[in-house]
């Protein structure tokens, strides 16, 4: 139902239009509030919609940190690169996540599980070098914490994945 409700505001918005200057970046917070990210086909979409050439489009997209153009993993890990973690070793956990996970800043695993980014400051510099995955914070770390922490996660979702099938296949 709320995936609906969001398809309808995406809509509402784009048939709503009507060439008032600013309303580009109010469109693309539609889309990427829909999808999750805002793919090509939204991007097309809009450009028949308001007469806004694709590459105009694609620039707003590029030039504003807010849009993504690639769909988010299940678990986003949030770096905190603040002066604390920065000088407590936030680039050896960055390294070491990336190193793990196969990815680097602003990139998402190919399985979809896991985004990486970084952060200006979480706020938790009594804890450096800290992130956040999803709504979980995990602070004091070191390369073998942080490996720990994200094959946890790894196992938590095949978990899931695991019971969801079992579920739908009757098992459970």
């Amino acid at each position: 139902m709320k995936t609906a409700a969001k398809h309808e505001n995406f809509s509402y918005r784009l048939w709503r239009y009507d060439g008032a200057p600013g309303e580009l970046i109010p469109l693309l917070q539609s889309a990427q509030e829909h999808f999750g990210y805002i793919p090509r086909r939204a991007i097309n979409y809009i450009a028949g919609a308001t007469a806004i050439p694709e590459s105009d489009i694609y620039g707003v997209i590029t030039f504003y940190s807010q849009f993504r153009l690639r769909p988010m993993g299940k678990y986003v890990i949030r770096v905190c690169v603040g002066t604390a973690c920065h000088v407590s070793g936030a680039k050896l956990i960055r390294e070491t996540i990336e190193d793990e996970l196969g990815i680097e800043v602003d990139d998402t695993t190919e399985d979809g599980l896991f985004t990486l980014n970084t952060v200006a400051c979480i706020g938790c510099c009594s804890l450096a070098p800290v992130i956040m995955i999803n709504d979980d914070t995990h602070g004091s770390l070191t390369p073998a914490s942080v490996r720990k922490i994200l094959r946890n996660y790894r196992k938590k979702a095949a978990v899931s994945t695991d019971s969801i099938a079992a579920t739908s296949s009757g098992i459970g």
